[in-house]
């Protein structure tokens, strides 16, 4: 017999899914209302910071030389001559010669976030106010662009413009995972904070903002020493008064061939990172999942089948929906029936994650403290000169 109490929390989450359903549809149906005209013609700066050969990395990086927009340029930053992206970044060049591309090699030392540390190193070359900032595991299609400044440049209040993005790919048991739970709880997690108001998320995946608004806030000096470094500028921007939107165009997060192991890794990562910014809301967060919420009922009193029945249709029905709304169908008929099951491996990894105090990243140790910010083992000297191409 069901009590009040577990009612109640299975209702919570009916609804809490219904609404990642509706959010991720009520995104993307935006997408080709905002188009900006060929008129505006701002020009771009696109830094793309790389580190390895990435999956489908050379097939990532050509759509963004293929973009419709008539004025960017693209800026690729590196650490180390022996990064195998370098010989990807000129194959392109050689082949896409009319798209203004510029790569950047240094030996990082910008930032205790790698990646920051790589974004200020490619910044000192771009040239354009508008920037985007893109990461190397995402392809784009050709009005990538164009929809993000019709965001951007629609209204000046707009700060910061992001997307969502959808796994694709998969060709083992760990990317497959890896690409449900982007395209369910992920996604629909995302989409929420960017269909009910001007405060969407910030991923770090896709952003646009311009450069001189940035640095008035602090700038990508602000943020070296976090983990965090994309949520933070999105707060850096709503606390300063602008808008943080989501545009309706859906980036490509390219996971093929990742272990079970990474993607446990990556989340247990990413957990850690909610459990720093967000302390306050990160113990509810199994309420939103289903098959969380029906292994909790039992323990309320509740007996029978009823409530894992409940719990996976409402995992299959979301998953099955947000895949489809994201991607289309492909693959979804293989992936679906492991949706129960990666809720299942994300609860451990949820339970564990405030308890870690390092973190490895890109072949390096931190020590991560609130709010996500970064203690080195050893002093990171200082930066020496860039070298371009």
């Amino acid at each position: 017999m069901m009590t009040a109490i577990a009612i109640l929390l299975m209702l919570f989450t009916t609804v809490a899914t219904a609404l990642s359903v509706l959010a991720v549809y009520g995104v993307t149906h935006r997408r080709k209302r905002a188009l900006a005209p060929d008129a505006a013609a701002v020009p771009v700066s696109v830094l793309k910071p790389l580190c390895g050969a990435d999956d489908a990395l050379e097939a990532n990086l050509e759509t963004f030389f293929r973009q419709s927009w008539p004025h960017y340029e693209l800026v690729f930053g590196v650490e180390g001559e022996t990064d195998p992206a370098i010989a990807v970044v000129r194959r392109l060049r050689e082949r896409f010669p009319n798209v203004r591309a510029r790569l950047v090699i240094h030996d990082g030392k910008r930032a205790l976030n790698p990646k920051v540390s790589n974004l200020r190193a490619m910044l000192e070359a771009g040239t354009h106010d508008v920037v985007v900032v893109s990461d190397s595991n995402v392809a784009v299609e050709a009005d990538y662009l164009r929809l993000m400044l019709g965001q951007l440049l629609g209204d000046p209040s707009v700060g910061l413009v992001s997307n969502l993005f959808a796994g694709v790919g998969e060709r083992s048991l760990g990317a497959t995972l890896e690409n449900l739970h982007l395209n369910g709880p992920v996604a629909g997690s995302v989409a929420i904070t960017g269909d009910t108001g001007d405060q969407a998320v910030s991923v770090g995946k896709s952003m646009m903002f311009r450069r001189s608004v940035f640095e008035t806030l602090g700038g990508l000096e602000a943020v070296g020493s976090l983990l965090a470094e994309d949520f933070v500028m999105g707060r850096m921007f709503t606390q300063a008064g602008y808008k943080v939107r989501l545009c309706g165009g859906v980036i490509r997060n390219v996971c093929a061939d990742t272990s079970v192991r990474r993607f446990l890794h990556r989340h247990l990562r990413w957990g850690l990172i909610r459990s720093r910014v967000t302390p306050a809301l990160y113990p509810f967060e199994p309420l939103f999942s289903p098959m969380a919420v029906a292994l909790l009922v039992p323990l309320l009193g509740v007996t029978g089948i009823g409530p894992l029945v409940w719990g996976v249709t409402l995992t299959l029905l979301r998953d099955a929906l947000q895949w489809t709304r994201l991607r289309g169908p492909d693959g979804l008929l293989t992936a679906l029936p492991l949706g129960p099951l990666k809720e299942l491996l994300i609860l451990p990894v949820w339970a564990a994650a405030p308890f870690l105090r390092t973190v490895s990243w890109r072949g390096r140790s931190y020590r991560v403290s609130t709010g996500t910010r970064l203690y080195a083992r050893t002093p990171q000297g200082r930066p020496h000169q860039l070298r371009q191409e």
